[in-house]
């Protein structure tokens, strides 16, 4: 089969997103099939297609961790689709590439495949005022419901998503199909003691303490602030705990500020930002990890950590309470006594008990590598493939054409806020 994969930045760039393209990609190539990414990349001023991989030029956004944003549609970029003749389209994304991709897939009756990623309520604040946040949501929905209704298939990383396009009024089935994450990358026996040791010199960090991690780009929406607030109150200096919040993102800043003004620059270190492939040491020399984040769907930072043999210290989250269970791969708190007296439980625990909650941690993910990832999305495709069939598209091919080039002027317009783009360059 050949499989088109739509996404709004690829590598080198990295995110849960990027992370998930680049697993399902690898899964696939494993399994036989041909697969093309298309994403936005203005690295090369110009449409390059490389590796199988599309990149597209565009509009570089500063507040959006410098990615490119590309426009809805190109003739170039329809070459090289045209050229590649993909039997599915497979979208992850909503913006221009992902507009680009669903004009495809209807335009040319294919079946079309879409996963939802992100919650985009928690992300609004990026583009509108806070005055103005209600009405952004509002066109938000509306927007994204285009999507759901388009597509043959929907898949999504939790039961958030399922709840999402029930929340929009849209009676839609979501495939959950879980993040995958890399499990040999992340296997402690695989991590250089070398390369740990170098993470503990570089940051000074003492050997008698143990350490919990939190890993990822430092957004509003991650909710570290609250991470921070939690453990300054629950943790002490003679506790010997550390908790590492690793990552670069717009409110850095404003975390390192909140943990001086809370007197925990002690007990709370921010490295700042570490490459991908150098994460793994970060996380042997740790102990547990800990998110207090309310708007990710799977984050695979947490999952790579569950790899590494770290049980979660998670922040209570009622849609996605499947995800740690108690005692088994982590812990779950409310509020900074209950962080405390998981911290408490954890560290009474024996040194057996510890390494069989480790060892339990690294099964509870044992099933989510590359190659499961692709086999439960053909799974999905075949579905998408049947639905196309029985329900072609040729029905949807003018409303959204209109509905293409209606988004083309408003995103062209919208690229113009120079508060959010640079000028473009291609």
């Amino acid at each position: 089969m050949r499989i088109a994969l739509f996404a709004e930045t690829y590598l080198p760039n990295v995110s849960g997103v990027v992370t998930h393209v680049h697993a399902l990609r690898v899964g696939l190539e494993r399994l036989g099939h041909e697969v093309l990414v298309v994403c936005g990349d203005n690295s090369y001023g110009r449409h390059l297609l490389k590796d199988n991989v599309l990149y597209c030029p565009g509009f570089v956004s500063e507040k959006f961790y410098g990615y490119t944003l590309s426009t809805p549609w190109s003739k170039q970029r329809a070459k090289y689709i045209s050229d590649f003749a993909p039997d599915i389209i497979h979208l992850h994304t909503e913006f221009g590439i992902g507009m680009f991709g669903m004009h495809w897939a209807l335009s040319h009756n294919l079946p079309l495949v879409y996963t939802l990623h992100t919650m985009y309520d928690d992300y609004v604040y990026y583009v509108a005022p806070h005055p103005f946040i209600p009405a952004a949501r509002s066109l938000s929905h509306k927007f994204f419901a285009r999507y759901i209704k388009a597509a043959d298939a929907i898949t999504g990383p939790s039961q958030k998503c399922q709840d999402y396009v029930d929340a929009l009024g849209l009676k839609r089935h979501v495939h959950i199909i879980p993040n995958p994450v890399e499990l040999d990358k992340f296997d402690p026996a695989n991590i250089d003691p070398a390369a740990i040791q170098a993470v503990r010199t570089q940051n000074n960090l003492p050997e008698d303490c143990q350490y919990v991690l939190f890993v990822g780009r430092l957004g509003r929406e991650k909710s570290a602030d609250d991470l921070i607030k939690c453990w300054a109150a629950a943790v002490q200096p003679e506790d010997k705990l550390k908790l590492l919040i690793v990552g670069e993102g717009p409110v850095r800043a404003e975390l390192q500020q909140l943990t001086t003004d809370l007197g925990a620059d002690d007990r709370i270190i921010l490295p700042g930002k570490v490459e991908h492939d150098d994460i793994p040491p970060y996380l042997a020399l740790g102990s547990l990890y800990a998110t207090a984040s309310l708007s990710d769907t799977n984050s695979i930072s947490m999952l790579e950590g569950m790899a590494c043999g770290l049980p979660v210290l998670q922040k209570d989250d009622p849609i996605n309470a499947d995800q740690i269970q108690e005692g088994v791969n982590g812990f779950v708190f409310r509020d900074a006594a209950e962080l405390k007296q998981k911290l408490a439980a954890w560290q009474a625990l024996p040194p057996a008990e510890k390494a069989a909650l480790s060892a339990s941690t690294r099964r509870s993910v044992a099933d989510q590598g590359y190659e499961t990832l692709a086999k439960r999305l053909l799974a999905v495709y075949a579905e998408a493939i049947n639905v196309q069939k029985q329900s072609p598209h040729n029905g949807m091919r003018l409303k959204i054409t209109r509905q293409l080039k209606t988004a083309k002027n408003a995103m062209g317009r919208f690229y113009k806020f120079p508060n959010l783009f640079n000028q473009r360059k291609d």
